[in-house]
C-alpha cells in the first residue's frame, strides 16, 4: 500500500463532521515517516483524530497526518473519479469504509440513486421523498433482466429472487433490515407489489390483489408514526408468497412477531398510537360511526399522549376507507368490520376511564362512568362485573379464595394490561382471518418468503439507557440474522474461488456465535429470566444478580454498568448496548388479570368471545390453534383456570420468542437469502439529505462493511479476460496481441504487475487484489494521456502548417494580380497597334471590292437574259414529245390486257375442268381406303408421324412466309423510290414552265407601274413636307399630355401598389389563418380519433381478455365439478365476441346441452362472481356501442375535413388510380367493340355464302369465315392464358400492371416481306372478295397475275395500282400482321411468365438452401438421438412439401396440354386448309369439309356451392388444419378467404339466411380458436390477420355500396352480394382483425424482446469505441458479441424475416407499415426505457454507438421503401437521448440547446439521463449539480406527464384501408391439397 502513497495521491483522512475528509499528498511517503504532509480538498479547518482525541492542526489547506506510532497504519487510499458512482460497491478497486460512505453519498446526492449493490446485498437509502420508480412500467423493464444488467433496484433483487426459484427449484427469501424509519416496511412492500405484478395469479381469485391488501390492513394495526418514521412497524413480520408449478401466485401466509403492545396504552413525545385509533376518530361523523361514541383524538388518553395527532399529508379518513375495502376485499364482511371496529373504540373508552383512590391501598371507579358504561356497551358485559374487576383481584390459596382490592396505581396498570391484551388478541385475529383468506385450495409448489423485521433503533450502535425487554428480543434476533448472514457471504466467496480454482485460504471473519450463546444457550440470559419467572418471589434485581454471579466473570461480552445494580451490557456484533432490568419480568411473563378475562369471555358480544375462546389452547410457540397456517402469536396470557402444575409448563413470552426465531431461521436456512439493506440519510426526515455520521454507523451495524472486509480480504476485483483485454487492449502491444486471448492477458499482466501473489487467474476471470485495479487505470490513463499529448501536437503542427500555406497562398495570388494586370496593360496597346493596321486594310479592300461587283453585275444581267431565251425554245419541243409517249402508251397497254384476260380465262377453265376429273377419281380411291378396317389402323399408327409432319410444314410455311415478305418489302420499297424520283421530275419541269410564263408577263406590267409610281412620288414627297410640319407641332403637345399622364399614372400605379399590397396581406393572413385553423381542426378531429380508436381497440382486448378469464374460469369449475361429458367440449372463447347480438350458432348443435349443463354447475358455484362477469361483458357491449358510434361520427368529420383541404398524396394516388381505371375501361369497351364486329362479319359472311353459294369465289367467304372460328378459338385460349397469368400475378410481392394498348399496327415491310405465296394468296383473296365493289366484280384479277407483277424485275406500278389491286395486298398484308404481332406478343407474355417462374422458383431454392444450412446448424448442436429424430421429422416434412409441390406441377401440366390441345386442333386445322387450297372457281360445286369447332368452357359465376353437412369440413380443412408453413405457402395470397367469400356467394345467392348466418360463424370462431391454439406463432398470426383482412375487404368490395364499387371492373359488380347487408358482422370481423392485429404485435413484441438490450446497448457495432468499466460481483452482460449474444444484425434479420413473411402472406401494404411503426417504437421504448435504468449505459461513447444502430434501422426502412410509414419517428426519443449523451454541458448555451433539442423527451427523462451520465475515461467530465438544475428550471413551464418511462406496452391504433382486389373470382382455382373436392363451383 506504500507503494501508492505518493507525491499528488489522494487518500481519505479521518474528520469529525464528515466522518472521512478527501486530501492530498504534497510529498511523498517514505519509510520510517512519521507523518504525511497533505492538503484538503476544500481547505476547511478540520478536526483530526489521534488515537482517542481531535486536534485542529491548521487552518489552511496543508495540514500534516500524524500516523499512529503502534500500527503505522497509512491512510486510506481513494479510488479513482472513473470508479466513483459506481452501481456496485465491491467495483471499486479500494475497499473500505471512506470509499463505500464516499460512493453511497454520490450516487444518493449528485445521482440521486438510492438503490446500489453490496456484493450480494442491495444498500437502499430512504430518500424521505416519492420518486416515480416503482410504477408498472419499472416493474415491466426490471422482469425477465439479470440481476446485474439492470441498475440496482429492490425490483432487481425481487426478480432475482422469482427467477432463482423457477431456474433452481428451491424457495427462496428477501431478508429486510435497517433501522427504524429507513423504509424496511415500504422496501418489503414494493417486493411483494413486484411478485403480484410478474406473475399473476393460478385462479381467478384475485390472490395476488388480496395479497397487496393485506399492506394497508397490517399498517393500520400494525403501524405507528414514531420520532423516525411517520409509518413505522411496531411488529417483524414473514409473509410467504406460495407460487404454483407454473409459478404463480396461489396465496400466502403471514407470521407476525413481538408485536409492540406497550404502544396502546403509551406514547412517547411527538409520537402516535397505531394509525387504526386515528383512523376511527377521524371517521367519527359517518352514520355508521355513531354507535361507537367516538370524538377527536384529542379527547382519548392512549391517542393523545404524544401530542402529534395528526402527520402531515395523511388524509386518516381517506386511509380507513382504503382499510376497509382491504378488508372486504378479503372476505371479511360489513358486520365483523363494524365488530372489529366496535372493540377498537372500546379499547379508546376504556383508557379514559378514570381510577381514584379509595384509600391508601384500594380504588374506586366513579358511578356511572360514560367511558366505562361505554366500554361495557361496545364489549357487551356488564358494568357492575367490569367496575368490580378493575379495582379487585381474587386470590386462590389451597383452601380459600380472597378478593384483594388494589390500589389505583396497580388498577391503572391492569386497565393498561387488560388493553393490551384486548388489541393483542385482535390483532391476531386479524392476522389470522388474513391468512385465511390467503390460502388456496391449490397445493403450493414454492413459495418466496419476505422478512421485514425489526428497526435498529438507536440503541443498536450507540449508548442508550432506556434498552428494555422488547429492545432485547430485537437484538437478539438481529443477532441471529447477521450470523446467517456472515455465514451466507463467506460460502458464497468461498464457491466462487472453488468454482475459478483459485487456491484460497479461510478468511477471518467476526463470528457472532459466541454472543448468541450468551442469549440463548443454557445458564443463558433468556434461561435465567424463564427460571426467574418461575419463582414466586422473583423479582428484577434477583434476575439481575444471577446474570452477574453467572456470566459477569466467565464471559468477556458481558459487563456490569459501574453506577448501576439494575442494568447489564452486552458487546453485539456492532456495538455494545446497555439494558435496564425493569419489567423484565412482567413482561416475560405478561399476565393479565384472570377474572376480567372471565367478564369478557361472558360478552354478549359474539366477536369478543371468538377472541378469547382459545385462550386456554393456546400452549404452542405460535399460540394458535393448529391448522390456522403456522401464524405465530407471542403475547399470550397464562391461563389462570388452569391448576398449578400446568402453569408452570407455560411458556414465557421470551421462550415463545425463541423457539419462533428458531423456526424462522430454520426456514432462512432452507432458503436462497438475498439481502436488502436499508438506511437512514438522517435523524429529520430531509429529503435527499446526508448525514455521514449516521450512515457509516448503520453501515457497519447491519453488516455492510463486514461483507466490504471479506470481499477485501481476498481478491475483490474480478475481470473476464474479454473484458481485460477490451479495457486494456491500449496497454499492449501489436507483438503482444495473440490468437488466445487467455494467454495474452496472462502475458501483459506479468508485464505491467510485477508481483504475482496481487493477482490470480482463474478459470474464466483474473482475480485483482485491493487497489490493483485502480493501478490499471492509471497506466491506462497515462497512455492515454500520452497519446492526447502526440494527437494534440499532430493537429496545433497541421493547423500551423495550414496557416502558413495560406499566408503563402495569399502572397502568390497578389504577385499573380499584380503582373497579370501588367500584362494587360501591354495587351492592350498591341491590340489597338493591331486595330489599327486592319481598319486600314479593310478601308482598301472596300473601295476595291464596290468596283469589282459593279462590273460583275453588269455581266451577268446580259448572260441571264440570253440562257433565258434559248432554254424556252427547248422546253415547248420536250413537251410536245412527251405528251405523245404518253398516248401511245395507254393505247398499247389496254389492247395488251385485253388480249391478257382473254387468254388467262380459256386457260383457268381448262385447269378447272382437268383438276375437277382428277378429284373425282382421288376422290373415289378415298371412299375405299376410308371404308377399310386397315386404313384406320395406318392412321392411329401414323398419327405421330402425321404430327412430325405437320410441324415440318408449319416450318417451311414460316419460311417461305419470310421470303414472300423479304421480296414484297423491297418491290414496294423500290417502286416507292422510283415513283417518287418521277413526280419530282415532273414538278420540276411544271415549276419551270410557270415560271417564265410568269416572268414574260411581268416585264410590260413592271414598266408601267414604274411610271406611275413616279408621279405619285412627286407628290407624295410634296405632302410630307406638310405632314412633317403638322406632326413636329403635334409632337409637342403630345410630349406635354406624355409627361402629365405619366406623372398621374405613376401615383395611380403607386396607389394601387399599396391596395394591392394591402389586399395580398389581409389575403394571405386570412388564407393563412384558415389554414392553422384547418390544419389544427384537422390535427385535432385525428387526435380524438386516435384516441378513440385507441380505446376502442383496447376495450377490444380488455373484452378479450374477460373472456379467456371466463373461459380459464369454467373450465376450473368444470374440472372441480366433476361432472364427465362425452365428446368434445367446446369452450366459449370459439364464440364470436358479439354472438349474442349478431350471430346465431348452429356449428356445434350436438354439444349444447353438455354445455348448458356444465354452465348449471359452474352457476351453483360461483354465482356471484358469474353475475358480475355477466354484467361487466354487458356493460363493456354498451360502451363498445358507443364508441363505435361515436368512431363513426369522428371519421366523418375526418372525412370532412380532408375534403376541405385535399392531401397531394391522395390526389395525386387517385388521379392515376382514377387513369388506370379508365385505361381499363377503355380497353375493355374497345374488345367488347371488336367481338361485336367480328359477330356481324360473321353474320354477313354466312349470309352472303348461303345466297351465292354457286358463284365464283364463294368458298373464300367459308375459308374466311374459319379462319374468324379460328381467331375466336384463339382468343380464348389467349383469355384463359390471361387470367392464369392474373392470378399468378397477384401472388407475387408487388403488383405488375400490364398496360395493353390497343392501337391498329401499321404495315412492317419487314414482315411483309417474309411472308409466303401462299399467306399472300389467302389474304388476297379473302380481302379482296370482302371489300369487292361492282367494278371488280366483272373484272376479277387474279393471284398468279398479282404475283407475276410483285416478281418482275422491273414492274409497272402504274398498271399494278389501277384497278385498286395494291390497296388489296396492303389490306391483306394489315390482317396478317395483325395476327403476326397477336402471336409475337403471345409468345412474349408466355416468355415472361417463364422467366418469372425461373426467378420464384431460384428464390425459393435460395431460401431452401438456407433452412436446410440452419437445421443442419441446429442439428449439429443437439445429440445424436435427438439428431436422428430431427432429421427423419426434417426429412418427413421435405417429403410431403416435394409431393404437395408436384401435385401443383401435375395440375398445372395438365391445364397445359389442354390448352397445346386446342392449339394443336387450330394449326392441324389450318395446315390441311393450306395443303388442300385451289383456286377460285374451280370448287364451286365441290361439297366443303366440316370444320370441328370447339366447345367453350363454362362460364363460371365466382361461387363455390357446398353441403349443409360439410360445413364442419370446410372450416376443419380450411382453417383448423391449415398450416401457413406448410401447404399455405404455395397458395395464392388470401385464398382461404376467397374461398370462404365464394361459399358465402352461394349462400347469398340462394338466398339462405342460416346457412350465411353459420358460416359466418363458423368461420369467425374458428379463427379464434385457432389463434388461441397457436396465438404464439408469428406466422399462423400473420396468416390469419391477412386472410381476415381480405375477406373483410371482400365483403366491402362486392358489398353493393357505391363507394367500394368505384375501382370493381363490371364482371366484379355482377358479383356483388343482392339479398343480405352483412356491415354488422364486418364490424365483427373487423373487431376480429384488431384482435389478431395487437395478438400479433405481442407475438413479435415476445419474440424483439429479448434481443433489443443486447443488439442495441450491449453489443458494439463500432468496436473499440466503448471502454469496459469495472464491475462488481453481479457481472454484466459482457458488450462482446459471443456466439450466443444477439447484435443488430439479429434485430435486422429478424425484422426482414417478418416483413417478409407478411409480404408473403399477402398482407396489405398500409398494414405492414402500420405492424413496422409499433416494432420501432418498441425497439425505441424499450431502449430507451434501459438506457434510463443503467448507468454504465450513459456515456458519450454508448450515444455514438446508438446513432449509429439507429442510422441502420433508418437504412432497413430505405431498402424496404418504408420511410413515410412513420416509423423513424417512434425512434426520436431514443436519437435525442443519444444526443443528450454526445452534446457539450457546462454553460447556459448549452443548456439551451438541451432544451430546444430534446422536445421528444420529458424533463423526468433528460434530468434521469444526465444523472446517470458516467465517464468511461478519464477526460470525459461528469454533468455539474449546477448545470441540471438550470436544465430543470428551464424546464419547468413543459406541461408533460412525470412518467420516467416510455409505456411499451402502448399499441397504437390500428386501421384497415380499404384494399380492393383485381382477382376475378371465377378465375380462382382450388388446389387439391386443401381436400376441398366437396366444393363445386358454380
Amino acid at each position: 500500500i506504500a507503494s501508492g502513497h505518493m507525491y499528488c495521491a489522494r487518500v481519505w483522512i479521518p474528520d469529525v463532521e464528515e466522518v472521512w475528509k478527501s486530501a492530498e499528498l504534497t510529498k511523498d511517503y517514505k519509510s520510517g515517516d512519521v507523518s504525511l504532509q497533505l492538503m484538503l480538498e476544500d481547505g476547511k479547518v478540520r478536526m483530526i483524530r489521534r488515537g482517542s482525541h481531535f486536534n485542529i492542526l491548521t487552518q489552511d489547506f496543508n495540514i500534516e497526518h500524524k500516523l499512529d506510532p503502534k500500527t503505522k497504519n497509512l491512510p486510506y487510499l481513494r479510488n479513482p473519479d472513473i470508479l466513483v458512482g459506481e452501481n456496485d460497491l465491491t467495483a471499486l478497486s479500494y475497499l473500505h469504509e471512506p470509499a463505500v460512505l464516499h460512493n453511497l453519498k454520490v450516487r444518493f446526492i449528485d445521482s440521486k440513486l438510492i438503490y446500489t449493490y453490496c456484493g450480494i446485498v442491495l444498500v437502499a437509502i430512504n430518500p424521505y421523498e416519492t420518486l416515480p420508480i416503482y410504477g408498472t412500467d419499472i416493474i415491466n423493464a426490471y422482469s425477465g433482466q439479470n440481476m446485474g444488467d439492470m441498475d440496482p433496484h429492490i425490483f432487481a433483487v425481487a426478480e432475482e429472487a422469482y427467477k432463482q426459484m423457477a431456474r433452481d427449484e428451491r424457495n427462496q427469501s428477501i431478508i429486510v433490515s435497517g433501522e427504524s424509519g429507513a423504509g424496511k416496511t415500504v422496501s418489503a412492500k414494493y417486493a411483494m407489489r413486484y411478485f403480484a405484478t410478474v406473475s399473476g395469479s393460478a385462479s381467478e381469485a384475485n390472490v395476488e390483489e388480496k395479497v397487496l391488501a393485506s399492506n394497508p390492513i397490517m399498517e393500520a394495526i400494525g403501524n405507528a408514526k414514531t420520532t423516525r418514521n411517520d409509518n413505522s412497524s411496531r411488529f417483524g413480520k414473514y409473509i410467504e408468497i406460495g407460487f404454483d408449478n407454473r409459478y404463480r401466485i396461489i396465496g400466502a401466509n403471514m407470521r407476525t412477531y413481538l408485536l409492540e403492545k406497550s404502544r396502546v396504552v403509551f406514547q412517547a413525545d411527538e409520537e402516535r398510537n397505531y394509525h387504526i385509533f386515528y383512523q376511527l376518530c377521524a371517521s367519527a361523523h359517518l352514520p355508521e360511526f355513531k354507535a361507537l361514541k367516538l370524538s377527536s383524538a384529542n379527547d382519548f388518553l392512549y391517542t393523545r399522549q404524544g401530542r402529534s395527532p395528526v402527520i402531515d399529508g395523511v388524509d386518516d379518513t381517506k386511509e380507513l376507507c382504503t382499510t376497509r375495502n382491504a378488508f372486504s376485499l378479503l372476505g371479511i364482511n360489513e358486520s365483523y368490520q363494524m365488530g372489529l371496529f366496535q372493540v377498537l373504540a372500546a379499547i379508546l373508552h376504556l383508557g379514559n376511564v378514570e381510577i381514584k383512590d379509595r384509600d391508601a391501598d384500594s380504588s374506586v371507579i366513579p358511578p356511572n362512568n360514560r367511558h366505562l358504561m361505554a366500554f361495557c356497551e361496545l364489549v357487551g358485559v356488564t358494568y357492575q362485573d367490569m367496575s368490580q374487576w378493575l379495582c379487585h383481584r381474587k386470590l386462590k390459596t389451597a383452601t380459600e379464595t380472597y378478593i384483594k382490592p388494589l390500589p389505583r396505581l396497580q388498577a391503572t396498570n391492569a386497565r393498561d394490561a387488560l388493553s393490551k391484551h384486548i388489541y393483542a388478541k385482535l390483532f391476531n385475529w386479524i392476522v389470522e382471518h388474513v391468512n385465511k383468506a390467503l390460502v388456496t385450495n391449490v397445493k403450493q409448489h414454492s413459495f418466496i418468503g419476505v422478512l421485514d423485521i425489526y428497526g435498529f433503533l438507536a440503541s443498536f450502535f450507540r449508548w442508550i439507557c432506556l434498552s428494555f425487554f422488547e429492545q432485547f428480543c430485537i437484538n437478539y434476533a438481529n443477532e441471529k440474522l447477521q450470523q446467517q448472514f456472515n455465514m451466507h457471504v463467506f460460502k458464497l466467496e468461498q464457491e466462487e474461488y472453488m468454482k475459478e480454482q483459485i487456491p484460497w485460504t479461510l478468511i477471518d471473519f467476526y463470528d457472532n456465535q459466541p454472543c448468541i450463546n450468551l442469549i440463548e444457550a443454557k445458564m443463558g440470559i433468556l434461561d435465567l429470566l424463564d427460571e426467574e419467572c418461575r419463582m414466586p418471589k422473583g423479582s428484577d434485581d434477583s434476575w439481575a444478580q444471577k446474570l452477574y454471579n453467572t456470566h459477569l466473570k466467565t464471559c468477556s461480552l458481558f459487563e456490569k454498568p459501574r453506577m448501576s445494580n439494575r442494568a447489564f451490557i452486552i458487546q453485539h456484533f456492532a456495538d455494545k448496548v446497555e439494558y435496564q432490568c425493569d419489567g423484565f419480568l412482567e413482561k416475560n411473563k405478561d399476565t393479565v388479570n384472570e377474572e376480567q378475562i372471565n367478564v369478557m369471555k361472558a360478552s354478549k358480544f359474539n366477536l369478543l368471545v371468538e377472541l378469547f375462546q382459545d385462550e386456554e389452547k393456546a400452549t404452542s410457540p405460535t399460540g394458535q390453534v393448529q391448522g390456522t397456517g403456522g401464524r405465530t402469536r407471542l403475547s399470550i396470557k397464562p391461563d389462570k383456570s388452569r391448576d398449578t402444575s400446568s402453569k408452570e409448563h407455560k411458556k414465557t413470552v421470551g421462550c415463545q420468542f425463541r423457539n419462533s426465531l428458531q423456526k424462522l431461521m430454520d426456514t432462512l436456512n432452507a432458503t436462497t437469502p438475498h439481502y436488502v439493506r436499508c438506511i437512514k440519510p438522517n435523524d429529520f426526515k430531509l429529503a435527499f439529505s446526508f448525514d455521514p455520521k449516521r450512515a457509516v454507523q448503520q453501515l457497519r451495524a447491519c453488516g455492510v462493511l463486514e461483507t466490504i472486509r471479506i470481499s477485501a480480504a481476498g481478491f475483490p476485483s474480478r475481470w473476464t479476460y474479454q473484458e481485460f483485454f477490451s479495457r486494456y487492449r491500449v496497454l499492449m502491444k501489436q507483438k503482444d496481441v495473440l490468437a488466445d486471448k487467455k494467454l495474452t492477458c496472462k502475458n501483459v499482466l506479468e508485464k505491467l504487475v510485477q508481483d504475482q501473489d496481487k493477482y490470480q487467474f482463474g478459470k474464466t476471470k483474473i482475480f485483482f487484489r485491493a487497489g490493483q485495479v485502480a493501478y490499471l487505470e492509471k497506466l491506462r490513463a497515462d497512455k492515454l494521456r500520452a497519446a492526447c499529448i502526440r494527437i494534440q501536437k499532430t493537429i496545433r503542427c497541421w493547423l500551423a502548417r495550414k496557416k502558413y500555406l495560406r499566408k503563402r497562398s495569399a502572397a502568390i495570388t497578389i504577385q499573380r494580380f499584380t503582373r497579370g494586370y501588367q500584362a494587360r496593360c501591354l495587351a492592350k496597346f498591341l491590340r489597338r497597334t493591331q486595330a489599327a493596321t486592319i481598319i486600314q486594310k479593310y478601308q482598301r479592300m472596300y473601295v476595291e471590292r464596290k468596283r469589282y461587283k459593279q462590273k460583275q453585275a453588269a455581266a451577268l444581267a446580259m448572260q441571264t437574259i440570253l440562257r433565258a431565251y434559248m432554254a424556252r425554245q427547248k422546253y415547248q419541243a420536250l413537251l410536245r414529245e412527251h405528251k405523245a409517249v404518253i398516248i401511245q402508251k395507254h393505247i398499247r397497254g389496254w389492247l395488251a390486257r385485253c388480249w391478257y384476260k382473254r387468254c388467262l380465262e380459256a386457260i383457268v377453265y381448262l385447269q378447272c375442268c382437268i383438276r375437277r376429273m382428277r378429284a373425282k377419281r382421288e376422290l373415289k380411291k378415298l371412299k375405299i381406303e376410308a371404308r377399310s378396317v386397315e386404313h384406320f389402323k395406318k392412321l392411329n399408327k401414323g398419327m405421330e408421324n402425321k404430327i412430325m409432319q405437320l410441324q415440318r410444314k408449319i416450318d417451311e410455311q414460316s419460311k417461305e412466309n419470310r421470303l414472300v415478305n423479304e421480296r414484297l418489302v423491297g418491290l414496294e420499297s423500290s417502286y416507292t423510290v422510283e415513283s417518287e424520283r418521277m413526280r419530282g421530275e415532273l414538278n420540276r419541269l411544271r415549276g419551270v414552265e410557270e415560271d417564265a410564263k410568269n416572268k414574260a408577263n411581268q416585264v410590260s406590267s413592271l414598266l408601267e407601274e414604274l411610271e406611275r409610281l413616279k408621279k405619285e412620288l412627286s407628290a407624295t414627297q410634296q405632302e410630307k413636307k406638310t405632314i412633317e410640319d403638322w406632326a413636329q407641332s403635334y409632337r409637342d403637345e403630345m410630349e406635354k399630355m406624355v409627361a402629365e399622364l405619366k406623372h398621374q399614372n405613376g401615383l395611380l400605379k403607386k396607389e394601387k401598389d399599396d391596395l394591392n399590397r394591402l389586399i395580398q396581406e389581409q389575403s394571405q393572413q386570412m388564407t393563412e389563418k384558415m389554414t392553422r385553423a384547418i390544419a389544427e381542426e384537422t390535427q385535432q378531429l385525428e387526435t380524438d380519433l386516435n384516441e378513440e380508436r385507441s380505446r376502442y381497440q383496447n376495450l377490444l382486448s380488455e373484452h378479450l381478455r374477460l373472456e379467456e378469464k371466463y373461459d380459464d374460469l369454467k373450465e376450473e369449475m368444470a374440472l372441480s365439478s366433476n361432472v364427465s361429458k362425452p365428446g368434445h367440449r367446446r369452450t366459449d372463447s370459439t364464440h364470436s365476441s358479439n354472438e349474442s347480438e349478431y350471430t346465431y350458432n348452429s356449428e356445434y348443435a350436438e354439444l349444447e346441452d353438455g354445455t348448458r349443463g356444465r354452465e348449471d354447475v359452474t352457476r351453483g358455484i360461483d354465482t356471484s362472481l358469474t353475475l358480475k362477469l355477466q354484467k361487466r361483458v354487458t356493460e363493456l357491449e354498451q360502451d363498445k356501442q358507443l364508441l363505435r358510434n361515436e368512431l363513426e361520427n369522428r371519421e366523418e368529420q375526418l372525412q370532412r375535413a380532408s375534403a376541405m383541404v385535399p392531401s397531394p398524396i391522395f390526389t395525386a394516388r387517385g388521379a392515376e388510380l382514377e387513369y388506370e381505371s379508365l385505361k381499363r375501361q377503355e380497353l375493355e369497351s374497345e374488345n367488347k367493340k371488336l367481338k361485336h364486329d367480328l359477330e356481324e362479319m360473321r353474320k354477313s359472311l354466312l349470309g352472303n355464302a348461303a345466297t351465292g353459294a354457286g358463284a365464283p369465289g364463294s368458298p373464300a367467304y367459308k375459308v374466311l369465315l374459319e379462319q374468324l372460328n379460328a381467331s375466336c378459338e384463339e382468343l380464348e385460349v389467349r383469355k384463359e392464358e390471361v387470367l392464369i397469368l392474373r392470378s399468378q400475378l397477384v401472388s407475387q410481392k408487388e403488383a405488375m400492371h400490364h398496360k395493353v394498348t390497343m392501337t391498329e399496327p401499321s404495315v412492317y415491310k419487314d414482315d411483309v416481306s417474309k411472308l409466303k405465296d401462299d399467306e399472300v394468296k389467302q389474304a388476297y383473296v379473302g380481302l379482296k372478295d370482302t371489300n369487292r365493289s361492282p367494278r371488280f366484280m366483272r373484272q376479277q384479277l387474279e393471284v398468279s397475275d398479282l404475283l407475276s407483277r410483285l416478281r418482275s424485275a422491273a414492274p409497272d406500278l402504274r398498271k399494278l395500282n389501277e384497278d385498286g389491286e395494291l390497296w388489296l395486298v396492303n389490306q391483306g398484308l394489315k390482317e396478317t400482321i395483325r395476327l403476326l404481332e397477336h402471336q409475337l406478343q403471345t409468345q412474349r407474355r408466355t416468355y415472361d411468365n417463364e422467366v418469372e417462374s425461373l426467378r420464384s422458383e431460384l428464390q425459393n431454392v435460395k431460401e431452401e438452401n438456407n433452412r436446410q444450412q440452419q437445421l443442419l446448424a441446429q442439428n449439429l448442436q443437439l445429440p445424436p438421438e435427438a439428431r436422428i429424430e430431427a432429421s427423419l421429422q426434417h426429412e418427413i416434412t421435405r417429403l410431403t412439401n416435394e409431393n404437395l409441390d408436384l401435385m401443383e406441377q401435375l395440375e398445372k401440366q395438365d391445364r397445359t396440354i389442354r390448352k397445346l390441345k386446342k392449339q394443336l386442333k387450330v394449326y392441324s386445322k389450318r395446315i390441311g386448309e393450306m395443303g388442300g387450297q385451289t383456286s377460285p372457281g374451280q370448287m364451286v360445286d365441290e361439297p366443303i369439309h366440316p370444320v370441328n369447332i370447339p366447345r367453350r368452357e363454362k362460364d363460371f359465376q365466382g361461387m363455390l356451392e357446398y353441403k349443409k353437412e360439410d360445413e364442419m369440413k370446410l372450416v376443419k380443412n380450411l382453417i383448423l388444419e391449415l398450416k401457413p408453413r406448410g401447404v399455405a405457402v404455395n397458395l395464392i395470397p388470401g385464398l382461404p378467404a376467397y374461398i370462404l367469400f365464394m361459399c358465402l356467394r352461394h349462400a347469398d345467392y340462394v338466398n339462405d339466411d342460416q346457412k350465411v348466418r353459420t358460416l359466418l360463424t363458423s368461420t369467425i370462431n374458428s379463427i379464434k380458436k385457432i389463434l388461441k391454439k397457436r396465438g404464439d406463432d408469428f406466422e399462423t398470426v400473420s396468416f390469419w390477420l391477412a386472410n381476415t383482412c381480405r375477406f373483410l375487404h371482400c365483403l366491402k368490395q362486392y358489398s353493393g355500396d357505391e363507394q367500394f364499387m368505384k375501382h370493381n371492373t363490371s364482371r366484379q359488380n355482377e358479383h356483388c352480394l343482392s339479398n343480405f347487408d352483412l356491415a354488422e358482422y364486418r364490424q365483427v370481423i373487423s373487431d376480429l382483425a384488431i384482435q389478431i392485429y395487437q395478438q400479433l404485435i405481442k407475438c413479435m413484441e415476445n419474440i424483439l424482446q429479448p434481443m433489443i438490450v443486447s443488439g442495441m446497448l450491449e453489443h458494439e457495432t463500432i468496436q473499440g469505441v466503448s471502454g469496459v468499466k469495472p464491475t462488481g460481483l453481479r457481472k454484466r452482460t459482457s458488450s462482446i458479441a459471443d456466439e450466443g449474444t444477439y447484435t443488430l444484425d439479429s434485430i435486422l434479420r429478424q425484422l426482414s424475416a417478418f416483413h417478409s413473411t407478411m409480404c408473403q402472406h399477402g398482407t396489405d401494404p398500409e398494414l405492414i407499415k402500420q405492424v413496422v411503426k409499433q416494432q420501432f417504437y418498441i425497439i425505441g421504448a424499450v431502449t430507451l426505457n434501459n438506457l434510463l435504468l443503467r448507468k454504465d449505459m450513459c456515456s458519450w461513447s454508448k450515444g455514438m454507438q446508438i446513432r449509429y444502430n439507429v442510422s441502420q434501422l433508418e437504412e432497413w426502412l430505405r431498402d424496404k421503401g418504408l420511410m413515410t410509414c412513420g416509423a423513424k419517428e417512434t425512434l426520436e426519443p431514443l436519437i435525442q437521448a443519444a444526443q443528450l449523451l454526445q452534446v457539450k454541458k457546462k454553460t447556459d448555451e448549452d443548456a439551451e440547446a438541451i432544451c430546444s433539442m430534446c422536445h421528444a423527451l420529458t424533463t423526468a427523462q433528460i434530468v434521469k439521463v444526465l444523472n446517470l451520465y458516467t465517464p468511461v475515461n478519464e477526460f470525459e467530465e461528469r454533468v455539474s449539480v449546477a448545470f441540471i438544475r438550470t436544465i430543470q428550471t428551464r424546464l419547468r413551464d413543459r406541461c408533460e406527464s412525470p412518467q420516467l418511462l416510455m409505456d411499451t406496452k402502448m399499441i397504437y391504433p390500428v386501421t384497415f384501408p380499404f384494399n380492393p382486389s383485381c382477382l376475378a373470382l371465377e378465375t380462382i382455382q382450388i388446389p387439391s391439397s386443401l381436400n376441398l373436392a366437396f366444393l363445386t363451383r358454380v
